[in-house]
């Protein structure tokens, strides 16, 4: 055992606090081998580490996890005892770790908040489609930033089921305020857009409200003619007194600044999909 692994067994919790810290600046600054591998052992090793470190360090997975970690992080999804899930998704989602679909969907099962909002960003990055069905379900779970992480992660994941899961909450909604939704759905254009599009003429004005700040999320140009329209002649009002002619102009400045980076992205800007008043 090395001494940089050997401080973090030996001391008292918050000298070897301290020591993780400057392992974690040492990777981050050049990759340092001895470090890496200290962190790497405490991964593999993590019952016999106080649980204060796993998860410090795991809130840097980014910067040491890698292949050789899959099976402890497995290990550490499935270890109620140990009760560092939440941590170990973090792991399994840089991994991008398909073998943790069944921990992380059961991890959403449990009242841990921490717990479910990692398990829910870790299924978005793996992409995995076996995940939606779970995924859906938080569409119409409590509380909001649920609903929000689920529907991000369905967007990432893409396919029709996800789409389908998406336009079902989107349609036939349980909640007033669903910009969150209208966000995931913009990132399955174009096959969405003529969906989108026969909403903004639906008879109900939260839809087209929903439909109008969807669309301009999309970027795309063929969407103007009709959010300028629902600006100029649309006076619907929607049950939290939103107005669809004040969405569709917002709207209307999302699509431009999308447009605008997309023209300019030569010079290194990246593109903006949206702002706080767009998820209204």
């Amino acid at each position: 055992m090395n001494p940089d692994q050997r401080a973090l067994k030996d001391g008292d919790l918050d000298t070897r606090e301290e020591h993780l810290y400057r392992l974690l600046d040492r990777v981050k600054a050049g990759g340092d081998e001895s470090a890496l591998e200290a962190l790497r052992m405490l991964v593999r090793g993590y019952p016999d580490f106080h649980r204060s470190l796993y998860s410090r360090a795991m809130n840097h997975a980014e910067v040491f996890v890698d292949d050789s970690l899959a099976e402890p992080l497995l290990a550490a999804l499935a270890d109620t005892r140990y009760n560092c899930q939440a941590w170990a998704a973090m792991g399994c989602g840089v991994l991008r770790l398909r073998a943790a679909v069944p921990g992380l969907t059961a991890l959403l099962e449990r009242g841990d908040w921490m717990g479910q909002e990692q398990a829910v960003l870790a299924l978005g990055r793996i992409g995995d489609a076996s995940a939606v069905p779970e995924l859906e379900r938080t569409l119409w779970s409590e509380p909001e930033w649920l609903r929000e992480r689920g529907a991000e992660a369905l967007a990432t994941i893409g396919g029709d089921e996800a789409l389908a899961a998406l336009w079902e909450a989107f349609e036939y909604r349980g909640y007033t305020r669903i910009g969150y939704v209208a966000s995931a759905l913009s990132k399955f254009a174009p096959d969405v857009l003529p969906k989108l599009l026969a909403a903004a003429d639906d008879d109900d004005p939260d839809l087209r409200y929903w439909a109008a700040i969807a669309l301009g999320s999309t970027g795309d140009e063929s969407v103007v003619p009709t959010l300028e329209r629902l600006m100029a002649q649309d006076k619907g009002r929607t049950e939290f007194d939103g107005w669809v002619s004040v969405a569709a102009k917002k709207a209307l400045r999302t699509q431009r600044r999308i447009q605008a980076a997309i023209a300019g992205r030569s010079g290194g800007d990246g593109a903006q999909t949206g702002d706080d008043d767009d998820a209204a």
